[in-house]
């Protein structure tokens, strides 16, 4: 069984895991809900109940012996423990994932040395290197995210004309944090997101583009160069 049959095969179990462990979520978050509406019922009744008793002098004014009820404190012992598991199933789930993600980038990895060598075999026998997926540009046919996940892009694009570099026209806010071990894409020198498109020049230094900062709003069709790769293409041309 090859890398990509075997990540294939554990893929498949993925969602039916993950949605038992989010189905157990929303129980225990109902849980938790619940417990804390009583709690707060209970804790509201019990400084009414201390407050009348203070004014009727049947209990003393001092902070340092006045308390909840024990029944009060378990409930909030009972949240927290619950809030706990929460956090712990969140935890498995994001780790489950974060697994499939980094064995996902290890064959890419093996793909693209594979197409690498390929592409050298090819240009010292003068064969043409065949492309083992019409959907995958020469082993770049992905884009960064979390934790270096990475998702499959089709080829794009007929050659443009050189463009100014432009800024980011998406309107996105991309304020949450970053794994600082995810790659960075586009002149805007963010993480992927959105709809991308890569540069068919396989020496580009960026390789992949969001539509909005390259003044896409759909995939072009044929080659597309990026405006740095289009103008030194037609710097050569110019010679």
């Amino acid at each position: 069984m090859s890398f990509l049959e075997e990540f294939q095969a554990n893929l498949e179990s993925l969602p039916v895991i993950l949605q038992k462990k989010y189905a157990l979520l929303r129980d225990l978050d109902k849980s938790l809900q619940e417990i804390q509406r009583q709690n707060e019922h209970r804790c509201e009744q019990e400084i009414e109940d201390i407050r009348r008793g203070v004014r009727s002098g049947n209990i003393t004014p001092d902070t340092s012996v006045i308390r909840f009820s024990d029944e009060a404190l378990d409930e909030q012992k009972h949240s927290i423990r619950i809030a706990d598991e929460k956090v712990a199933l969140a935890v498995q789930a994001y780790d489950l994932v974060d697994t499939h993600i980094q064995q996902l980038d290890q064959y890419l990895k093996k793909f693209d040395e594979e197409l690498r060598r390929e592409r050298e075999n090819a240009t010292i026998s003068g064969v043409p290197a065949s492309a083992p997926d019409g959907n995958t540009k020469s082993g770049r046919g992905n884009e960064g995210g979390r934790g270096g996940r990475k998702k499959r892009q089709t080829s794009v694009a007929v050659a443009t004309e050189a463009q100014p570099t432009p800024v980011n026209q998406t309107g996105m806010e991309l304020d949450l944090p970053v794994d600082p071990n995810e790659p960075t894409y586009c002149f805007c020198n963010q993480v992927s997101y959105g709809e991308m498109v890569a540069c068919d020049n396989p020496d580009c230094k960026i390789e992949w583009f969001h539509f909005g900062c390259v003044g896409l709003k759909e995939q072009p069709k044929g080659k597309w160069y990026c405006s740095n790769c289009a103008a030194t293409k037609n710097r050569r041309r110019g010679k």
